[in-house]
């Protein structure tokens, strides 16, 4: 009974070994696996692409440059270049390819969502029509 107890606890540890390393595996790419999450799921995506064909572009398009000059000045690289590919790039133009992959997946996400890939796991309400105003003759 006593071996039985310790193979059991055995189990349990080394249970407990492989999700402490699949947790500090995945934890460094969770606001990635967040990013793609929201855009997939969280955004009507046909209600988002009318918003964009109307002009919203050009707000995703300032959203896009501020977030570029922003994170250059908040958080330069160390040594004050980015390696990407085994490029050297300058901090603003390594930060403009990490946003612009940013967008990208945005982008990607949308057209997943439109496909109507994730359409199992999304149930967006639509918009109900007012009731037209009744005139009450009281």
């Amino acid at each position: 009974m006593l071996e039985l107890l310790n193979r059991l606890v055995a189990v349990v540890v080394a249970l407990w070994e492989l999700a402490y390393e699949l947790i500090a595996q995945v934890l460094p790419w969770s606001p990635l696996l967040l990013w793609v999450a929201f855009w997939l799921l969280a955004v009507n995506w046909v209600k988002y692409r009318e918003v964009l064909l109307k002009g919203g572009w050009t707000g995703i398009l300032f959203i896009y440059l501020m977030m570029i000059l922003i994170w250059g000045l908040i958080a330069p690289p160390e040594g004050g270049t980015h390696s990407i590919f085994h490029l050297q790039l300058s901090n603003y133009v390594g930060k403009t390819v990490y946003v612009t992959a940013l967008f990208s997946i945005m982008f990607i996400c949308g057209s997943v969502q439109l496909a109507g890939t994730v359409d199992r796991w999304i149930c967006f309400k639509e918009d109900e029509e007012p009731e037209p105003a009744h005139a009450h003759g009281h």
